[in-house]
Order: structure tokens, then C-alpha cells, then sequence
């Protein structure tokens, strides 16, 4: 059999796949042109992607052998499940490996924009640091006591529950379903409205896919419910959030501040408005990113494709559409 990586992948890994199949990986352009993608994949049984590849109905028509596709990442949103589906194709993901990484990111980043720490890291490599600080300046805010808004609680959203508890903050959450009772007892999560959550939090952490639902969601009119003193945290998905309106919210003071991993349009750079604002803090898509964690995506990543390419079911199968 023929597969075919989008970019290279961990040299251990790479081994694993070539003991079994004749391996095809692209190491040109990230991501993967299009038309070198539709040429590439034609001949191929299997494939391993990743999160920024777009991988549509053309892409599945012109891949005439196509079997499988792993994707290395707990996103799926790139890849057309519906069409996999009505071609026969087995779509996997890598979603519980990489929980506790992204789950510890969310947190530095609560950490750092209520603290002020990478701000305060600014002001000494400028020179700005002048004068020893006064009893009212450059002040943060305590976690304890606050409350933590959760948007979407799977097994990143609960991992991140867990976390905050052990810093004494409250835990609200909005999901798609709710929890067990016996389960919110556990992580003393209290379940309300999405209004509410946006209402009463001090800080909102985006935990929820992104689904034709979700797209944008995080808008101005929601964004308004927010208090004035209140934070955003995103380490879900960039384009759940219209950043258009974010800018405008965090020059205006509509809300504190803001910490980003993801973007609308990734990479971003100095052209991106958020980066020229003093009160967000923008990391460039970390969420997973420690070597013990990469690691164990690509294991499951090409665990998942063996299954699937000798017709098992792999660990993490996506459901169609």
C-alpha cells in the first residue's frame, strides 16, 4: 500500500510506517499546495495530515484508492467527514494525548494575562522599569475566588476545570451536553445558560469545536455581555472568534484583556491589529506543543492509520459529517 504525509513526521515514526507501506512525504511548502496535493494523492491508500491541511471533496475524488486519513491533530474541521463518509474512507484524530498539554497552555495563559507577567517581561527588556513599583502599580488580579467560564466542556474543557479548582477559582460551563451530575460534584462546575457564562465570568476559556455553529460566534453582541473587567482565553479554535470585533473590544475597554494560541489565519504576524494591542497575549499555536506530547500524537497518529488501512477500527475514529 501507498501512503502519503503532508510534511514530515517524528524519524521514529517515519520507520514504523516504511516497515509496512511505500511512504510518499512532502517537504516543500506548509501546507501542502493543493494542486501538488491533487497530484500527489492520487495513487495513494492512506494518508496523514494535519490541521491546516484542507482536505475537501475534490481532494477525495481525485484520490481514486483512498482508504484512510489520520490527521494529527483533535481538530477535524479541515477534512470533509460527510464526503469520507459516502466514499467509505476512515477518518481518525488524536484528541486525549494531547489533553494535558493543552489543558496546562490554558492555564499559563490565566496565569500570565491575569498576572501581568509577560507585560511585566516587556517593561524590563524596554528600559521602562524606572522606579521601584508602588502599592498601586502595574497591579494584576488574584485567580481565587473568580470565576472560570468554560465554552465547551469535553476532555480539554473538564482537564482545565480541574486545574482552575486547584487554584480556588469557581467553575461555570456551557456545552453542547451537559455533564452528570455526579461528574460537575467532581469538578464543583455549576451548568448555565451560555448568557449567563458570558454574563457572570470573570474569565471565558473557548474549549468548544469549530462547527458552522460556533463559527464567529464570539462576536461583539457577546462580547458586550462580558464584564468590563473580564478576560478572554482561547486555546480551541481561531475562528470561533470574530477578531475584528475582539480588537475593537480590547481597545475600547470593553473587556480586560485577552490571551490567544489560535488565529482566524495562522501564522499571523505584525499585520494582525492584535498585535499591536498592550492587553492581549498571543502565543502562536502551542497547545500541544511538548515533546512528550508531539510524541504520542504521531504514535497514535500512525497507530491509527495501520488500523485503519487492515480494515479495524482505529482508536479515535471520527463520526461522519
Amino acid at each position: 500500500m501507498k501512503i502519503l504525509l503532508t510534511r514530515p513526521l517524528h524519524d521514529f515514526a517515519l520507520m514504523e510506517l516504511r516497515k509496512r507501506y511505500d511512504v510518499e512525504v512532502h517537504k516543500g511548502k506548509v501546507p501542502m499546495p493543493k494542486r501538488l496535493l491533487l497530484s500527489r494523492i492520487a495513487d495513494k491508500d492512506g494518508l496523514i495530515c494535519y490541521p491546516y491541511d484542507r482536505i475537501d471533496a475534490e481532494i477525495m475524488a481525485a484520490a481514486k484508492k483512498l482508504r484512510a486519513i489520520s490527521t494529527f491533530s483533535v481538530g477535524y474541521d479541515h477534512i470533509d467527514t460527510r464526503a469520507a463518509a459516502g466514499r467509505g474512507i476512515v477518518v481518525s484524530y488524536t484528541p486525549e494525548v494531547l489533553t494535558g498539554a493543552t489543558a496546562d497552555l490554558t492555564m499559563t495563559l490565566i496565569l500570565d494575562i491575569l498576572r501581568r507577567a509577560s507585560e511585566g517581561d516587556r517593561l524590563i527588556r524596554s528600559g521602562r522599569w524606572k522606579t521601584i513599583l508602588g502599592p498601586y502599580e502595574f497591579l494584576g488580579s488574584d485567580l481565587s475566588g473568580k470565576t472560570l467560564g468554560i465554552l465547551g466542556m469535553g476532555r480539554i474543557g473538564t482537564a482545565v476545570a480541574s486545574r482552575a479548582r486547584a487554584f480556588g477559582m469557581k467553575i461555570s460551563y456551557h456545552s453542547r451536553s451537559r455533564l452528570p451530575a455526579s461528574r460537575e460534584k467532581i469538578l464543583g462546575a455549576r451548568y448555565v445558560t451560555l448568557d449567563r457564562l458570558f454574563r457572570e465570568s470573570d474569565v471565558i476559556s473557548i474549549h468548544a469545536p469549530h462547527t458552522p455553529e460556533t463559527n464567529e460566534m464570539v462576536d461583539m453582541k457577546i462580547l458586550r455581555k462580558m464584564k468590563r473587567s473580564a478576560y478572554l482565553v482561547n486555546t480551541a479554535r481561531g475562528k470561533i472568534i470574530n477578531e475584528r470585533d475582539l480588537v475593537v473590544a480590547l481597545r475600547t475597554g470593553v473587556i480586560a484583556g485577552a490571551a490567544l494560541d489560535v488565529f482566524q489565519m495562522e501564522p499571523t504576524g505584525p499585520a494582525n491589529p492584535l498585535t499591536r494591542l498592550t492587553n492581549i497575549l498571543i502565543t502562536p499555536h502551542i497547545g500541544s506543543a511538548t515533546s512528550e506530547t508531539r510524541r504520542a500524537m504521531a504514535e497514535m497518529a500512525v497507530r491509527n492509520l495501520v488500523l485503519s488501512l487492515s480494515g479495524k477500527k482505529p482508536v479515535y475514529q471520527v463520526r461522519a459529517g
